[in-house]
């Protein structure tokens, strides 16, 4: 296959370049056009699918250009010089050069792919996914020649879909090729890198021919602008003779004596030599400058490498995961020594990212000199041994007033460990189950039980109000006439749902249709309720009461897996309304779970979370997303506006830790700000369980699969404790769970026969004009009477005439 199969120009009616007609794009390629110095240099190139050129003769022919072009200004007579000539980069690139690269992230992300821009000197990358992708069209990149055949397939598929035309997204990077180095791999022929002296873009095109194309392309412009020697930089300055025959003929025309001349004449000379050495001063001053700034790039690069070398090292076991990770994975392998060069920008976390507007918590949040209204305070009916789910930790900061606002309600002893498992768990390959499943929907694959943690969806949805006492206390706060602080801790509340993710890697039971989960936990003066309502898509609804406000939802979680990670987006919208009428809604960010095949697994989570309702204030919260050795991960940065859109409060911290806040906008003031030094405690984590499991549940989630006395009775036959699978494995019965989950998922295949025969849940339903669903009632009348002779018992037979609408 010729290096430029794959290269295909887009058509554009208004450029002046000639574009010859060709067959098949895989006959199309660039071809120099012959020099001649009579002819108009703005279009030194022409197409044609009978000759194959090469790229590297571009540079020979931008030379000869320029040199032709310098030949005639000197020939030309001085009014003739007044229009200078000169070569442009649209020469060399036609209307600029542009195609799918992959790019180098990091280790938890890999490559991705982006869409770049080579146009004026500047090569220029964009996302392609996502909510900040532009759209790739033949609008978008007009009269430029695409490489690659992926690329192609994008621009065709656009122009099929007719995707309307979108304005022009800012590139999420730049490359300024006059002072970059380009780099190919000696290793792996799609792989090349560029340097910029101050960071390393690691780029792979989709076939050794592409890589070709792009980098003759590259160095075609980069040649353009040549390096200055330090040669030429200190070439001494010619001795310029001064002439004084005018001034000489002018003074004598005047009738000046001879001796006035001289001095005139000799004034000059001596001004004239005084500003020739400022000159070869300020020349000798650039060159010392240029010399410095080249040093501190080596320094740079030299001081990045430490730094990643230490970091890696302090990470025990790390070090070795990644290699055998470099192993497997593609473009990942240790390339000669040009090629080392991507490890110096491991530290580089994903630059599309707007990753300056977080500074680091991490100095902050160590410190003590945050603001204190008072001493630690614990509910006094609880022992630091004997700690209740209620229990408030270490609040300092938080108005005195404020910190009897949900701990005041009765303390019910529960649970603080799982049982004792009954069998010893087994092993399960991990990569057999990996590679079967690429590509598929995660809610859709048949895992075993190890998999699993003792809890359903339902149930960890339930989990997001462990820290209620933040909406009693908002609640509190607008009844007292104060919305800023109300909306504070609506949003440490928000963030705080995400601490019990942190060490989460197995994953919660998929609960079958019309499922349910009710907590009635009156030790935090709430009660929770939520229904499985669609099977396809995978649809769950909650209903939650508290005091002095309601909170419900439904969630929508689009979840793939990839081999090395998962993502989940979730699709929904959670509403808060407090008794006053004041609503708020949000919707949570995405999440994805790394190092599958090799290294730790972890989660993260990341995006912007926006808190909105129709009064006074509204609340942006940026998840900053981690990077594989970040040493301060997990931070949350929020700003509170006003109606006006003035910033009133800054908010920072980290979801698996605790949230602050300082009044006014400090989001752009940098580490040792005074005003950060005042920062107050929103929320803290609770501490972990006195005696930790495998699944890494917390105190709260420890509690939730229990049947405390009684409690078994007044359950319907569809809540999720009475689950047999779920039980068994929290009991350690792994073959049992393993069987009772076989048998529940067979019969669950049948779920989407009731639900296309008109399945309707029991206590929701989907609201008129929307796509959401609401809670209708009844559930804790129900339970109050017992009677539940309207529930299926989806957990043995399935009914054989569901409900219908």
């Amino acid at each position: 296959m010729h290096p430029f199969c794959c290269v295909s120009t887009l058509s554009d009616h208004s450029s002046d370049l000639h574009m010859s007609s060709f067959g098949s794009r895989s006959d199309t390629h660039i071809r120099p056009a012959k020099l001649d110095p009579n002819s108009n240099h703005s279009n030194s190139f022409s197409h044609s699918s009978a000759d194959y050129g090469r790229l590297s003769q571009r540079t020979t022919a931008a030379a000869a250009a320029a040199a032709v072009a310098a030949a005639e200004v000197v020939a030309r007579p001085p009014s003739a010089r007044e229009q200078p000539v000169d070569v442009k980069i649209n020469d060399i690139v036609g209307n600029g050069v542009s195609g799918i690269l992959y790019k180098w992230v990091n280790y938890g992300k890999g490559w991705r792919p982006r869409w770049f821009v080579l146009q004026d000197g500047v090569l220029s990358y964009y996302k392609i996914h996502g909510p900040d992708r532009i759209v790739v069209s033949v609008e978008t990149e007009k009269g430029s020649k695409v490489i690659g055949e992926e690329s192609m397939r994008r621009i065709s598929r656009h122009r099929r879909n007719g995707t309307p035309h979108q304005l022009r997204r800012k590139p999420f990077g730049e490359v300024h090729l006059k002072v970059s180095s380009i780099r190919e791999s000696k290793s792996d022929d799609k792989r090349f890198s560029i340097f910029t002296g101050t960071k390393r873009l690691h780029l792979r095109a989709e076939s050794r021919e592409d890589r070709y194309a792009w980098v003759e392309a590259l160095q075609a412009v980069k040649d353009m602008f040549p390096r200055i020697s330090n040669s030429e930089l200190m070439a001494p300055v010619d001795n310029v003779a001064v002439s004084t025959e005018k001034l000489r003929q002018r003074l004598v025309e005047e009738g000046v004596r001879d001796a006035a001349i001289q001095d005139s004449e000799q004034i000059m000379k001596t001004e004239f030599a005084a500003l020739q050495n400022q000159l070869l001063l300020l020349k000798q001053k650039q060159w010392l400058l240029i010399d410095t700034l080249r040093q501190l790039e080596t320094e740079k690069v030299d001081l990045e490498n430490t730094v990643v070398d230490e970091s890696r090292q302090l990470k025990d076991g790390g070090a070795s995961a990644r290699s055998r990770q470099d192993k497997f994975s593609e473009g990942s392998a240790t390339d000669s020594d040009e090629d080392n060069g991507r490890v110096d920008d491991a530290a580089e976390e994903e630059t599309d990212e707007e990753d300056n507007a977080f500074f680091d918590t991490r100095d902050f949040l160590s410190s003590s000199s945050f603001k204190s209204n008072g001493s630690e305070y614990r509910m006094s009916s609880v022992s630091s041994d004997d700690e209740g789910i209620n229990a408030i930790e270490s609040e300092d900061g938080i108005d005195p007033s404020m910190r009897s606002v949900g701990a005041n309600f009765p303390f019910i002893k529960r649970r603080k460990k799982l049982p004792d498992p009954v069998e010893k768990e087994k092993s399960v390959s991990l990569w057999s189950m990996i590679k079967d499943n690429i590509g598929k929907d995660l809610t859709k694959i048949c895992l075993p039980v190890y998999f699993n943690e003792p809890l359903s969806t339902l149930q960890k949805g339930f989990e997001d109000l462990e820290y209620s006492y933040l909406l009693d206390r908002a609640y509190e706060w607008g009844k007292r006439g104060n919305s800023l602080m109300r909306i504070l801790n609506v949003a440490a509340f928000a963030v705080s749902g995400y601490a019990s993710t942190e060490g989460r890697i197995c994953k919660p039971f998929n609960p079958l249709l019309g499922e349910t989960f009710e907590a009635d936990y009156p030790d935090k003066g709430l009660r929770f309720f939520s229904e499985k309502v669609s099977h396809h898509p995978m649809i769950i609804a909650c209903h939650c009461e508290g005091k002095g406000w309601k909170f419900w939802g439904d969630s929508n979680l689009k979840s793939k897996f990839w081999g090395r990670s998962i993502q989940l987006d979730p699709v929904g919208v959670l509403t808060l309304e407090f008794d006053d009428g004041e609503v708020l809604q949000w919707s949570k960010v995405t999440t994805s779970i790394y190092n599958l095949i090799l290294g730790k697994l972890y989660c993260d989570h990341y995006g912007t979370m926006r808190i909105q309702g129709k009064h006074e204030y509204s609340c942006k919260l940026k998840f900053k997303e981690q990077s594989i050795i970040d040493r301060n991960p997990h931070q949350v940065h929020g700003i509170v506006q006003d109606r006006n859109g003035k910033t009133v409060a800054t908010m920072f911290g980290k979801w698996d830790e605790s949230m602050h806040y300082v009044n006014g906008d400090c989001s752009g003031k940098g580490k040792g700000s005074d005003s950060l030094s005042e920062a107050c405690l929103l929320w803290k984590r609770s501490k972990p369980p006195k005696f930790p499991t495998r699944y890494n549940l917390t105190r709260f989630a420890i509690t939730m699969n229990e049947l405390t006395p009684g409690l078994k009775e007044k359950l319907p036959p569809t809540d999720s404790r009475l689950r047999p699978d779920q039980r068994y494995l929290e009991n350690g019965e792994y073959e049992m769970a393993n069987a009772e989950k076989l048998r529940l998922e067979q019969r669950q295949r049948q779920a989407r026969k009731m639900q296309e025969q008109g399945w309707r849940p029991q206590w929701f339903a989907k609201d008129k004009g929307s796509d959401t669903y609401q809670y209708i009632g009844g559930y804790w009348e129900a339970r109050e009477k017992g009677r539940w002779d309207s529930c299926p018992d989806i957990f043995g037979q399935v009914p054989c005439e569901p409900l219908l609408e």
